[in-house]
């Protein structure tokens, strides 16, 4: 049996939102498996959705490059939020993205790639840590090609042009006229960019997660007491709904609510004269995934004034 701690306590309830007490049942029923008494609580109804992606806590920015058909994405952090807001290390931020380019998604490459003509990226980060004199790191960066069609992007909380916090880039493939399928595509960028979807289409969901969230969902269908075949439907009834939510082409429009993403793909195929379709995409949030220490503030001022 493992031994359930406060601080295991603690980060159960920060990412449910479930009382204490329920938290610690749920560790328990589980040996302290994390994951498992999320899903604990879900099913009990005691939680809401877990959020895989956690607490946004790093700081700096992202970057988008883009070329007709190719484009990049880079997340480049630091310790504070300062260092997003100086001209340098934008500029840096920026001469990073366009090398991410030609890096097409390898982050050893891109880091190896020369900075301006001069030394590598790897190197040039380190120069600027010893400037600026906070820890940075080139956290990761993604690629999309879409051969016969065009690339489009967004970037919210825009810090300077290509800069920001939430980023997306998305490849459409089409014939048709470019300029109309590109303002199409940016439309989808910026709903990426608030919907968060987690695949294209519900072929290329991870199945992992469709089975975790059946077995949530017959959980919870199994409180009502209900017979085994409208279980099943209702699970059934539950995914659809869940799919509506994570997919994609399934997601209701943020331009156009009363259409689906893919309906207005199709729209859009016919004012372009030739199908479009949405191959690939990416979305980066600054710092998702990244835990922050949080220490006590108020204590290490006191510590600092007396000289510990």
């Amino acid at each position: 049996m493992a031994t359930i701690t406060a601080a295991m306590v603690k980060e159960l309830r920060e990412k449910t939102g479930a009382g204490m007490m329920d938290c610690k049942s749920a560790l328990n029923e589980n040996d302290g498996d994390m994951e498992a008494a999320v899903d604990w609580l879900r099913a009990k109804g005691l939680a809401k959705a877990a959020k895989k992606a956690g607490r946004v806590a790093a700081e700096a920015l992202i970057g988008i490059a883009e070329t007709d058909t190719e484009a990049a994405l880079v997340e480049v952090n630091s310790e504070t939020d300062f260092v997003a807001r100086n001209p340098t290390f934008q500029e840096m931020v920026t001469a990073i993205s366009n090398s991410a380019v030609k890096a097409k998604g390898d982050i050893e490459k891109l880091g190896a790639e020369a900075y301006n003509g001069g030394s590598s990226v790897a190197e040039t980060l380190k120069e600027m840590v010893g400037s600026i004199g906070e820890n940075m790191t080139l956290r990761r960066t993604a690629y999309l090609d879409a051969g016969k069609g065009v690339v489009a992007s967004y970037m919210h909380n825009q810090a300077a042009p290509g800069l920001g916090k939430i980023g997306v880039i998305v490849a459409l493939e089409s014939t048709g006229d470019a300029e109309t399928v590109r303002g199409f595509g940016k439309q989808v960028a910026m709903h990426i960019a608030a919907t968060n979807p987690q695949a294209i289409d519900t072929d290329s969901l991870d199945q992992d997660l469709v089975e975790r969230e059946r077995t949530v969902l017959t959980e919870q269908a199994k409180e009502s007491g209900k017979p085994d075949n409208v279980i099943e439907k209702m699970v059934e009834g539950r995914l659809r709904k869940f799919y509506e939510e994570v997919v994609l082409l399934k997601q209701p429009f943020v331009h156009d609510p009363d259409n689906t993403v893919a309906k207005a793909m199709e729209a859009v195929g016919k004012d372009a004269g030739a199908p479009v379709k949405i191959v690939g995409f990416y979305r980066f949030a600054l710092g998702e995934g990244i835990e922050k220490d949080e220490g006590d503030f108020a204590a290490e001022v006191a510590a600092a004034a007396s000289g510990a």
